[in-house]
């Protein structure tokens, strides 16, 4: 028999779960408030050539955690975690089974430090993630990212301009748009004793969270979603208007749904934690966005919204287990954090260099990584066999190694050298063609002819 789960026993599991202290500190914690300095004058214009990443391009790789192959029907999902917490601790037993029994396939970033470190850097990843997740699905793709997570997406499509073109949905679980409101206290903390870079940054004020929102706090060609919380005990402590939260967007740009779970289902209390954990409130209302055209929908949404407490695949005997690991880190982990005494300064790419927006032509957008698949012979002959000799390299020239190559019912896999050879006997004449997948890029394809043997003379 399934046991009952009612909202005020959700509340007081993950209350008892914040009041635990321990890994749980990070998502709880207030942040510090704006740092002393002067701002820019201006910012990066909308159109400016995005920056080179300063992180190296293996630890990107590294973060990125996505299935064999992105490509089908379903727009693949960025699952991005908030302040504090691992993708593992924030999805794996939630987010991930309810997208996977959807068919909906979907990747995570792990962010610096837990997310706890400069969230400039954590845009890095985050715009890696957006360009190799479109390049391998060959399609545009959707975000859905709690808290801090809810936020980050905006750093990368603000600043790496060429990802706004990749990206379908912005779907924010409390997201911390606008900063966090108690900030002076905590700051004047921080100043003496120190605190994590994401801390200063995420008060609201500070000039990360200025230049986040500068010029359009959305683009056109993109459908944003952010849920909020009246309960959420970080955000919005004591509750305001929606269209005053910190979660909410305005901008001339972009299609835009800000809604509190609370509007759409008035017995849904769950507060920051749930809403991006077991909300089926939140859920449903993504699931929307995620399934139609435009941001959700909560007239649409709101039937299965209601139906029930928790979001599927959530198993209610191990909530205090979920919860109690959210945000825990390892001694290890905690002493590799960077601490500050001040707001990280902006980096260089922030800064505006032009007052007025730059021609279409000053726009750079970096290309994306493609295999590309070599075969010789390319022309085979019936009933003869032959050895093939395959290679497989990425756009840029490098050797694409354990890349996977299908010709005429056999397959394969390269060494490390992107190179294997191939020893099959064709049966028929005609053109067929060769593919190969892996490494999280496009499936790449090339020709290969089989002419009939020659007649033998009499």
């Amino acid at each position: 028999m399934t046991r009952l789960v009612t909202r005020r026993r959700l509340a007081a599991v993950a209350a008892a779960t914040i009041l635990a202290g321990g890994g749980a500190v990070a998502l709880t914690a207030p942040y510090g408030g704006a740092a002393e300095g002067d701002q820019p004058a201006t910012y990066a214009p909308l159109r400016n050539a995005p920056p080179a990443y300063s992180q190296a391009p293996a630890a990107l790789a590294a973060a990125l955690k996505c299935p064999p192959s992105l490509a089908g029907n379903r727009t693949p999902v960025l699952l991005i975690a908030g302040t504090g917490v691992t993708p593992e601790q924030n999805f794996d037993w939630n987010w991930k089974i309810a997208l996977a029994k959807r068919g909906i396939p979907q990747c995570t970033i792990a962010l610096p430090y837990q997310g706890l470190g400069d969230i400039q850097v954590a845009g890095e990843y985050v715009a890696y993630a957006i360009r190799t997740m479109y390049g391998a699905a060959g399609r545009k793709i959707s975000i859905v990212g709690h808290s801090q997570g809810g936020m980050v997406p905006r750093w990368a499509l603000r600043f790496w301009g060429d990802t706004r073109a990749m990206v379908d949905d912005v779907i924010g679980l409390a997201p911390s748009n606008h900063g966090t409101p108690a900030g002076d206290a905590t700051m004047s903390s921080c100043r003496s004793s120190g605190c994590p870079a994401a801390y200063a940054q995420l008060a609201a004020g500070s000039r990360f969270l200025e230049a986040l929102n500068s010029r359009f706090e959305a683009f056109d060609g993109i459908s944003y979603t952010n849920i909020r919380t009246k309960t959420d005990e970080i955000l919005d402590p004591g509750g305001v208007p929606t269209a005053q939260a910190s979660t909410s967007l305005t901008s001339p740009q972009g299609r835009i749904t800000n809604v509190a779970i609370q509007d759409v289902c008035p017995a849904d209390q769950s507060g920051h934690r749930l809403v991006g954990t077991i909300s089926n409130t939140a859920f449903e209302l993504a699931m929307d966005a995620l399934t139609h055209d435009g941001p959700a929908d909560p007239g649409r949404a709101k039937a299965a919204a209601c139906a029930t407490t928790l979001m599927p695949g959530v198993d209610p005997n191990g909530l205090q287990g979920n919860f109690s690991r959210l945000g825990a880190m390892s001694d290890a982990a905690k002493a590799a954090v960077p601490i500050v005494r001040e707001e990280p300064a902006l980096k260089a790419y922030v800064g505006g260099r032009f007052d007025v927006e730059p021609p279409d032509a000053a726009i750079v957008t970096p290309p994306l990584e493609r295999a590309q698949l070599t075969i010789q012979p390319t022309r085979l002959t019936a009933g003869r066999r032959v050895t093939l000799r395959i290679r497989v390299t990425s756009s840029n020239g490098r050797a694409l190694s354990r890349q996977r190559v299908r010709v005429l019912g056999r397959s394969t896999r390269t060494g490390r050298d992107g190179r294997v050879r191939l020893k099959l006997r064709p049966k028929k004449a005609g053109k067929t063609v060769a593919q190969t997948s892996g490494n999280g890029l496009p499936v790449a394809k090339a020709t290969i002819r089989v002419v009939h043997a020659p007649k033998k003379r009499s």
